[in-house]
Formats: C-alpha cells, structure tokens, sequence
C-alpha cells in the first residue's frame, strides 16, 4: 500500500513537472529563428519590405527572421515549400494576394491555398505603376499606347511571372486600351527590373519601392493611385480602371499552427507598427503603413477569391 503511494506521488509529480515544461516551451516560442519564405526573386518590392520588416521585428518577437528567396513557377516553388512545412510556427510565407486568391481559377496548383495555409497578417499594400528608361521616346503613357495601336506586338513588357502582381493588373490595362503587346515573363519583380534596364523589354510595371531604388534611370508613365509620384497622372486621371494594380502584401502560415504561437508573431507584428525605425524605414522605400492583422484579413480572403474569378472570366472573354 506504502509502495502504491509513493509512486502514486512520483507520478502525480512527473505529470504536473511534464505540464509545466510544455507551458514553458510554448512561452519560449521562438527559440530559434523563424525562415520567411518568399516565392519571388532578389530585388522586388517583396523583397525590400521583408528586408525592412525582418530587421526591426526581433525587438518585439524575441529572435529573428530570416528571409528564404525561392522564386519559380510563377511563385508555386516557394509556396509549395512553404505548404508542405511544418506547422510549429517556424516556417512563414510572405506572398501576395494574386498568388494567394487569383492562381487557383486559371492554374492547377500542387497545395490549395485556402486549406494549407493562414492568414498572419497583410503587412501592407501598394499600387504598381508602368515605367520606361529614362531614355526611353515614350513621355507618356498616351505615347506608349498610341505606338502600341500602331505596331501591334512590338513592345515588349517585363513581368515578374504568369498571374502574378505585375502581369495581371498589366494585361487588364492591355485589354482596356486595345493594344497587343509581348509579354515577357521573369521570376519576380526584381529579375523583372534587371532584364528591363539591360533593354530586354520596352517598359514594365513596378511598385514604388521598387521605383525609387532606381533613381533617374527610370521615367514613370502612369501611377496605380493619384499621388505616388509627384507630377504623374494616376490610371483613374487618364480615364482607365483607377486602382488597376493594387496588391496586397500578406505573410502566411502553414494552417495548423499553434494558436498560441501565431498570435505571438501576430502581437509582434501589431507591435511593431508604433516602431520609430520602422516607420521611418517604410516611408524611406516608398512603402505604406496599411496594416491589417490575421483574423480581419482571413475575412478577406473569400471575397478576394470570388473578384479575381470575375476578372479571369472577363478576361477570357
């Protein structure tokens, strides 16, 4: 009877020893440093936000992020990585809303974006907007299309992937303004950017933060949004579908992921958003403060999904 105590007591103890350490090792979260995969290549707006977000957030998270380039297949590469991870909270994803709602209506996909993953939160959003080299003959973008009508197929416009953030809202202008041209496919905004000032294509479609990074060697033709650039019209201001281009900014996690480990970034990211350095690093790239936390943005999503298979469908017509 003594013998059945005192192991009832051992074990008791061990149980009570074994909550408490699994208490402690989810108030620990993250021990070690979170990977944030983007589906895009080097040099792009993605990449420069995630490189502004992820230095400033470990004062607020408790240890760092870091950032995983795995562009291909028009995003698919990284996102299928990031789907097929595990869901402890230490593999992110930070992708945008035509690859999250749009890809699924026109493209088999290898993962079902509305079942593998989360919303984190959308870090924030921006509108893209054409440019030309600034040596380029095109003053405007009454120039561009005016020589587009007149030869069909001959300018050729840089893209950062098949329905992605550029391509989809570039194609809805194409098929307003009535004019033909070839499209030319890289692997993210970034690659995009780079085959473009080496004059493999004519113009391209590109967000601010992107833009300001290369100074006087680029003219903007058109904005996304009144205001962006100073002394340039907006699409709206010239008679063309005004918020044409915008995207959405999201970070993502693989669904299944704790929920006390996700509202732990979430709160980070909340946090982060009265950061002096931050804000100051935002505004230096061109970029915004248009937070929206998980559980709002996840609301979203549905309505995303059905708006962007309305356009497809326009599209095709």
């Amino acid at each position: 009877m003594m013998f059945r105590k005192i192991f009832t007591l051992i074990l008791g103890t061990a149980v009570v020893f074994g909550l408490g350490l699994g208490v402690a090792q989810a108030d620990d979260f993250p021990e070690k440093p979170i990977t944030l995969i983007l589906p895009l290549g080097a040099g792009g707006s993605h990449d420069r936000n995630a490189r502004v977000f992820t230095s400033t957030i470990p004062t607020y998270l408790g240890n760092a992020i870091i950032v995983k380039l795995m562009p291909g297949a028009s995003g698919q590469t990284g996102t299928a990585a990031a789907a097929s991870a595990k869901p402890d909270g230490y593999t992110l994803l930070f992708t945008h809303n035509y690859f999250d709602q749009l890809q699924q209506h026109v493209v088999k996909l290898p993962y079902d974006t509305n079942k593998d993953f989360i919303s984190v939160a959308q870090l924030n959003s921006n509108d893209a907007s054409f440019i030309v080299n600034s040596d380029s003959p095109f003053n405007s973008l009454a120039d561009l299309v005016d020589h587009a009508k007149a030869n069909p197929g001959a300018l050729k416009f840089a893209h950062s992937g098949v329905w992605g953030a550029v391509h989809v809202p570039a194609v809805r202008f194409f098929k307003e303004a009535g004019i033909d041209v070839t499209l030319v496919p890289y692997k993210g905004g970034g690659p995009a950017m780079a085959g473009f000032l080496a004059g493999d294509a004519d113009f391209t479609m590109q967000f601010p933060s992107t833009i300001l990074g290369q100074g006087d060697k680029v003219r903007v033709l058109a904005s996304g949004a009144s205001g962006l650039f100073e002394g340039v019209p907006s699409f709206g201001e010239l008679g063309y579908t005004e918020d044409i281009g915008s995207m959405r900014r999201i970070i993502m996690a693989p669904r299944g992921i704790p929920a006390d480990r996700l509202s732990k970034i979430q709160d980070a990211l909340v946090a982060m958003q009265d950061d002096k350095t931050y804000k100051r690093l935002i505004k230096a790239i061109g970029e915004n403060l248009n937070f929206v936390n998980g559980p709002e943005y996840e609301a979203l999503r549905p309505g995303q999904s059905k708006a962007f298979k309305e356009l497809i469908e326009s599209l095709a017509q």
